[in-house]
């Protein structure tokens, strides 16, 4: 299982990553649970869920879930799931998040470049022979350099149709995205350990730096960086505009192959780390799209 998510209307939806399904339990009740969104071709890339990572539901009361073995985002009404429209992205998507306006902003952890596709096809073969693909995504992630060889993030307007694609700077492995109570948005990298935290400019002018426009990195060169930092993964910022990271993995070599032992620990990250005050607060928990706190 992957992204959860509750809805203004108390509706619980989560994502069988595994089974590419949807979970649906009408005001939070397991036992009225339903699979959604099954695909029932042979050809796993003809169904509507590739690998479901991350979910939001927007102002109009509209889902949107990405497909992280593939490079698109699929969104439908959450009262008829069976009408989908799918729009396109870097490959391998894992984070979203919904801006005041309704943009939806997506984190694609390799890109669009052709050593990106050649990833994504190799994992795509691993999972057909019944292995993993985690392996040859964290090898992969780890090698990557911010540019045509790392990730970006897609600005995706509430029509569905693109509004930037942001690469570069801070952007090397893009993994989790969450906005601030100024819309900006705050990404998290899985990649090595130098690499910080990025913060974009969001879609209110006015909350902006001077001169700078939606999808503009606000944070220097290679993000914000702070002791402790390791192969990231969720982001979130609190109602005191702390932002927070977490941890996934450390060690890429003793997480999946064999170092010497004093090493063979080293695999999982290693706790949370807190940047105190950076952003603007936001409303918990967060439902919907995030608020300015009071």
């Amino acid at each position: 299982m992957q992204g959860i998510m509750v809805t203004p209307g108390g509706d619980v939806w989560a994502l069988d990553l595994e089974h590419g399904q949807a979970v649906y339990m009408p005001k939070g009740d397991p036992s009225k649970a339903q699979l959604m969104l099954q695909g029932h071709d042979h050809d796993p890339l003809k169904n509507p869920l590739i690998g479901p990572f991350y979910l939001v539901i927007d102002q109009q009361d509209r889902i949107w879930i990405d497909n992280t073995l593939d490079d698109s985002v699929i969104r439908f009404s959450a009262s008829d799931p069976d009408k989908f429209e799918k729009f396109k992205v870097g490959y391998s998507p894992s984070g979203m998040a919904l801006d005041s306006q309704g943009n939806v902003w997506v984190t694609s952890r390799f890109g669009d470049s052709m050593r990106a596709r050649r990833v994504w096809l190799e994992m795509l073969v691993a999972i057909k022979r019944g292995k993993s693909p985690d392996v040859r995504l964290a090898r992969s992630m780890e090698d990557q350099k911010a540019g045509w060889r790392g990730g970006n993030v897609t600005i995706l307007r509430p029509d569905g149709t693109e509004a930037r694609r942001v690469d570069g700077g801070g952007l090397v492995g893009p993994w989790a995205a969450a906005v601030d109570g100024n819309d900006h948005v705050w990404i998290s990298n899985f990649d090595n350990p130098t690499c910080g935290i990025v913060e974009l400019a969001g879609c209110r002018p006015e909350a902006n730096p001077p001169g700078m426009k939606m999808g503009d990195q606000i944070s220097p060169p290679g993000g914000y960086v702070g002791g402790g930092l390791q192969m990231q993964v969720d982001i979130a910022v609190d109602p005191a505009g702390n932002v927070w990271v977490g941890n996934n993995w450390n060690n890429v070599a003793a997480a999946t192959g064999r170092v010497a032992e004093p090493q063979s620990t080293l695999g999982a990250g290693q706790g949370v780390v807190c940047f105190y005050g950076m952003a603007k607060p936001v409303k918990t928990p967060l439902i919907g799209s995030a608020q300015p706190a009071m």
